[in-house]
């Protein structure tokens, strides 16, 4: 298995990714309905406060996650949060997810980040397992405030 960080040039490794999280998280519109164009992918994946880090197996997609670095203001450093993390279930309880989190540490040392941070339904209980053996938990409370 090979962990790679997708670049501008990797649109169609990205569509690859986005298939692969409609499909786990079982969301095709989410990840599918409105795909964004060539064009705002190419400056996302170029964009180095933006990574996407994919597991490839024999040529295949077969785990990914996607995380954006936030810059703070009280200190010279960053955290970082981990947006999306999946495996299809072929692969799962392997060590991808965990691969793809330790390289995401490498990415975050070398951009200057402190942390690591992500969120997850307490009901799942494979995600907070693996979160938890990696880190420490944090029970707090999310809101999403509409801006329309």
């Amino acid at each position: 298995m090979e962990i790679r960080r997708l670049s501008a040039g990797d649109l169609r490794v990205m569509e690859e990714l986005l298939d692969l999280f409609a499909e786990v998280f079982q969301e095709p519109r989410t990840y599918g309905g409105a795909r964004p164009s060539a064009a705002y992918q190419r400056e996302l994946l170029g964009d180095d406060t933006f990574v996407a880090l994919v597991a490839i197996a024999r040529g295949k997609v077969v785990g990914g996650l996607a995380a954006y670095e936030l810059r703070k203001f009280e200190q010279e450093r960053s955290e970082f949060y981990l947006y999306d993390l999946a495996v299809v279930d072929a692969h799962r309880r392997r060590g991808v997810a965990t691969a793809l989190i330790e390289s995401l540490k490498v990415v975050a040392a070398e951009r200057g980040g402190y942390v690591i941070f992500v969120q997850a339904d307490w009901q799942e209980e494979a995600p907070v397992a693996l979160y938890s053996k990696l880190g420490r938990r944090e029970d707090v409370h999310h809101f999403d405030i509409a801006v329309e």
